[in-house]
């Protein structure tokens, strides 16, 4: 089994003067949830090379044991500097792709033509497709072959505007990710703020939030697994 894990390369949160990045548990539990089920990972990011870290979501109060491990994890860190360019990757070379959150993406992969078509491509060929947190904001300009949005009368979750207000980011973001699901159609559906939450809809899976990320890896591989259950 091959799983793509796609990374942000944008490191600045707006005008704030801030430094963002990818949300380090969003990356370190699915990265352990698949390594330690056997599967083969590739990361890859716009720049390609190593992507920029929220400092935030490395300070105490958001460390956990997945964040810990691979932090300590010469191997994992190894994977981190090297990122393949995310142009340079094809469908084909994947069972899966899961696209890590953090505010980063709302500004790069959102947009990045590379990231529409690698989207559009993954459920075209059948193939099971995972975002969290932020991430499902990046689906907002990938569509269905007829032209229609992508996410339109899907099921769906992502970051809500109640916690993007809880981190005092609402006005500094491109955009909400829980008002651009519902813009483009999505039957968008929410629970407790920072509590887990995932949606399966066909090939498409979507978490709410950080820690969301482990449960959101376990049900694609639960897909991989049982593709005929």
């Amino acid at each position: 089994m091959k799983i793509l894990i796609v990374l942000t390369s944008h490191d600045k949160l707006g005008s704030t003067g801030r430094d963002t990045g990818f949300w380090l548990e969003e990356l370190a539990a699915p990265y352990y949830r698949f390594t330690d089920s056997g599967a083969d990972l590739v990361l890859a990011s716009p720049h390609g090379g190593k992507p920029p870290l929220d400092p935030k979501s490395n300070e105490p109060e958001f460390q956990t044991d997945q964040t810990r491990r691979f932090e300590s994890d010469p191997e994992a860190l190894a994977a981190l500097e090297r990122t393949a360019r995310l142009d340079s990757v094809a469908v084909e070379d994947f069972d899966a792709v899961f696209y890590a959150g953090g505010h980063g993406p709302l500004w790069d992969l959102a947009e990045d033509p590379a990231s529409v078509r690698l989207i559009e491509a993954t459920l075209n060929a059948n193939k099971h497709l995972a975002l969290v947190c932020h991430a499902p904001g990046v689906l907002r300009h990938a569509t269905n072959p007829d032209g229609t949005p992508l996410v339109g009368g899907r099921r769906v979750t992502g970051f809500t505007n109640g916690e993007e207000d809880a981190v005092g980011l609402t006005e500094v973001v491109p955009f909400l990710v829980e008002d651009e699901l519902k813009r483009l159609g999505a039957e968008y559906s929410k629970i407790g703020d920072w509590q887990p939450y995932v949606v399966k809809d066909g090939l498409l899976i979507t978490g709410q939030n950080p820690a969301s990320s482990s449960s959101a890896a376990e049900a694609l591989l639960e897909e991989l697994n049982n593709p005929h259950a």
